[in-house]
């Protein structure tokens, strides 16, 4: 494949998690725009995101058939269309001072719109990544979905703290805020107009040439592929508790024990998220040069071993061992999830891979991802011990770690010599 279309694909990974995270950056903002600021509001907002969250799997099963059935530069250009006519929308909305609670409602509905619309987004990219990668550079080039999400992040971040920083609070919460969401909706666009020149996926070019397109994709990979759907979740559930607890808590985390202020802890995220950004390629190329399962097996030793002595250093008090706690969990969840790319798409062959993803590693993140968060501050709440984060990644890793030994190496062999 061209390597413009790779680029492409690999980029508009960075667009699609800018606008799906940038709900999350505005949060307070938007309660008062939408929701009225009254009490409840900040709660109601943050539920939106859980919900569009929840709407991931169901996104990535339907554009998983779209990708499986009819191509998947097909599959993208709908996912990322429907995308740009979610955040052009909430650019667009009317305020809750305009027309009462059905701004919220509007907002929420939208909200589950660009869920279900990036449940297709990244396992799209994960596939057409690897299926036009050089055989020997699977690991390196589909671990660049990965890093590009984490980009995405961090353009949230800043373009949310440049508009708050240039606006005052009332023109903030007049038009200010539009602000940031048109930037996405334009990205967005330009990212749609990119991929209509990307070229198909030679994969799906040979089961079309071939006639092996799975007519209903669904019913073939669970009457073919269940161990294949077993070992993707199971590698995405690491994927997912490490980073959503390793790395997003850690704000809420160091507050709600008193060892950072938010300001602080918000900066130790950002450094956290540029290691994942550096350590991410460099571990889909160890996988590349040592296989995957090496790589999975040492990483899941690491998720068991290390995480609650880390959560013992970041909840000391201490600044310099907070940050080095948090950088040591953000390496583990980089390599993580930069080896889980191209191992849960490695799982199934070319026919059924999408909406395979979709039923493992998709489903793993919505279970793994979206909820343990929440859980973790409640049990630290409830059982006053604050290394119930460390604890949980440790068993989910203690738990997935006989999976990974017991699995096949699913490096092509060519890509060992």
């Amino acid at each position: 494949m061209s390597r413009r279309s790779m680029v492409v694909a690999g980029l508009s990974t960075v667009v699609e998690w800018y606008d799906f995270t940038l709900y999350l950056y505005f949060v307070t903002v938007l309660s008062r725009v939408f929701f009225g600021g009254g009490e409840g509001s900040l709660v109601t907002t943050l539920a939106g995101f859980a919900v569009a969250y929840l709407l991931r799997p169901l996104g990535a099963v339907v554009f998983g058939h779209v990708g499986d059935r009819y191509g998947r530069r097909t599959m993208m250009l709908l996912s990322m269309a429907l995308m740009s006519a979610a955040m052009l929308a909430t650019a667009l909305l009317p305020t809750y001072a305009a027309i009462g609670p059905a701004a919220g409602w509007l907002l929420l509905l939208l909200r589950c719109v660009m869920g279900f619309s990036v449940g297709g987004e990244y396992t799209g990219v994960v596939a057409y990544l690897l299926e036009g990668a050089p055989i020997h550079r699977r690991g390196l080039i589909a671990s660049c979905a990965s890093a590009a999400s984490e980009v995405g992040a961090l353009l949230a971040v800043a373009v949310s703290a440049l508009t708050v920083h240039a606006f005052s609070e009332a023109d903030l919460a007049g038009w200010g805020w539009r602000i940031p969401f048109l930037v996405g909706a334009a990205l967005a666009g330009s990212v749609w107009l990119a991929r209509s020149t990307m070229q198909e996926s030679p994969d799906f070019e040979r089961q079309r040439a071939a006639g092996t397109t799975p007519p209903k994709p669904f019913r073939y990979v669970v009457g073919n592929h269940r161990m294949g759907i077993f070992r993707s979740f199971a590698i995405s559930a690491l994927g997912s508790i490490t980073y959503y607890v390793g790395i997003t808590y850690v704000p809420a985390f160091l507050t709600s024990v008193g060892s950072l202020t938010e300001n602080r802890a918000l900066w130790l995220s950002t450094a956290a998220a540029v290691v994942v950004i550096v350590v991410t390629p460099f571990v889909g190329a160890l996988s590349d040069r040592w296989g995957r399962k090496p790589v999975l097996v040492a990483l899941a030793l690491a998720s068991a071993v290390l995480p609650t002595t880390l959560f013992s250093l970041m909840g000391s008090g201490s600044a310099a061992q907070a940050l080095l706690g948090a950088v040591a969990l953000a390496a583990v969840a980089g390599g993580v999830s930069a080896v889980g790319a191209v191992a849960t798409a490695e799982q199934f062959p070319g026919e059924g891979r999408l909406t395979g993803l979709a039923l493992g590693a998709t489903a793993a993140t919505a279970v793994f991802g979206g909820l343990t968060p929440y859980l973790a501050q409640v049990l630290i709440a409830r059982t006053g011990w604050p290394l119930v984060p460390g604890a949980m990644i440790a068993l989910v890793a203690l738990v997935v770690l006989p999976i990974f030994l017991k699995a096949p190496e699913t490096r092509p062999r060519a890509a060992a010599g």
